[in-house]
């Protein structure tokens, strides 16, 4: 018997997602969901355990792709690649389609033997049409997810292909027939993410950005309950405990688990486990809030400055926009309050940005907006400063 382990299922969340997909709330998601939440907080493992079984269920087909886990590859090859074995799927199927949408049989069987290198729809074939043909043969609504969809930004083609998705919604979204295509865009950044809907020149602009519902009280009963039943009776942990270090660790299950094993199995049979599980995770705050610390004070002032102005950005939700008057006036601010000199400038503020990124504290899109690499930092920053 293989091993398995025991998996939280999201399954009211799921349904709730899938009815506002499918127009039955009053939620509008047919122009694209795009849901926001840190890394490592259980997005990827609800889509896969949860949105993707319960997309099935409506009789949907689900199409997924993961730009984190490949972003050494341009997205729009990841794409591309991915709707293509999905179409290879149904080869029997594709010949009368593939002419109806007027695309060679020939060509897009090139896409069933696909390497990740090298794969793409073949010249000529454009996202929309290999999109429509995929409808077409499958009988389906096309659900296609696409997991951290802010690396699309990395490169022109991956933003192009962005701008291609929007043309394939808008044409199989149209017309008389039922709509043949959704879009789920998942991202670590809400600040990234929103590159793709806030502006005007933005591929989905007017969409909005969904908080992905972090896991809450029930996954906290659910992690108690299956380590205790590891444990003595007499060496149980709570779930006040458990909800103290799930906080402190950002709500991510694996540094979550990594502390309970840390405490279960490193430090034996103790009987104050719930101590120990609190400190671990107050250890581990910490740390982090100490990295953040040493990356800030390597810093010129200027440079503190733009950070410090980008994090209020952030925790306000607004956009950062680097070469404004009033941003130069807020970087000022900030430097005359911390006696130096108020010399913002589009000069100064490029070469602190550039400085900043090659320190991986921030990030760029394609098309030069600017966001924190780490939207923890943000909160860290606010609190130093408020305890300053």
């Amino acid at each position: 018997m293989n091993p398995s382990r025991p998996i939280f299922r999201r399954k009211a969340l799921a349904e709730a997602l899938v009815r506002d997909l499918a127009g039955e709330s009053f939620a509008d998601y047919s122009s694209g969901m795009f849901l926001a939440a840190p890394r490592r907080t259980g997005k990827s493992t609800f889509l896969s355990n949860d949105l993707i079984p319960e997309c099935l269920e409506r009789g949907w087909l689900p199409v997924y792709i993961d730009l984190w886990v490949n972003r050494d590859i341009d997205p729009a090859v990841l794409i591309a690649g991915a709707i293509g074995t999905a179409l290879g799927e149904y080869e029997s199927a594709l010949s009368k389609a593939a002419k109806k949408a007027g695309i060679e049989k020939i060509n897009l069987l090139r896409t069933l033997s696909w390497d990740f290198t090298k794969s793409q729809l073949p010249a000529g074939t454009t996202l929309a049409k290999a999109l429509e043909v995929l409808h077409e043969v499958s009988g389906k609504l096309v659900v296609l997810i696409i997991d951290e969809a802010q690396h699309s930004l990395n490169s022109e083609s991956g933003l192009n292909t962005m701008f291609a998705l929007k043309a394939a919604r808008d044409h199989l979204n149209r017309g008389k027939h039922p709509d043949g295509l959704r879009l789920v865009f998942t991202g670590s950044s809400r600040d990234k993410l929103a590159n793709l809907v806030l502006k005007s020149k933005q591929p989905f602009y007017g969409a909005s950005i969904t908080p992905f519902p972090l896991l809450g009280d029930d996954f906290v009963t659910f992690v108690a309950e299956v380590w205790n039943s590891r444990l003595a009776a007499t060496n149980q942990f709570h779930d006040e405990d458990i909800e103290f270090a799930f906080q402190l660790v950002g709500r991510r299950p694996e540094m979550l688990n990594k502390l309970l094993t840390e405490v279960s199995v490193g430090l034996g049979e103790a009987s104050n486990l719930g101590e120990l599980l609190r400190t671990g995770a107050l250890n581990h705050q910490a740390g982090v809030w100490s990295d953040y610390e040493s990356a800030y004070n390597d810093l010129s002032a200027l440079q503190q400055a733009v950070l410090e102005v980008m994090a209020e950005c952030a925790i306000n939700k607004q956009p950062f926009s680097p070469f404004t008057e009033q941003t130069f006036q807020a970087v000022n601010r900030k430097l005359e309050l911390a006696g130096n000199e108020a010399n913002a400038s589009t000069p100064n503020v490029q070469k602190a940005l550039d400085v900043l990124r090659e320190k991986e504290l921030i990030w760029r899109a394609n098309r030069g907006e600017y966001a924190l690499e780490d939207s923890s930092m943000a909160e860290w920053l606010t609190r130093s400063k408020q305890g300053a």
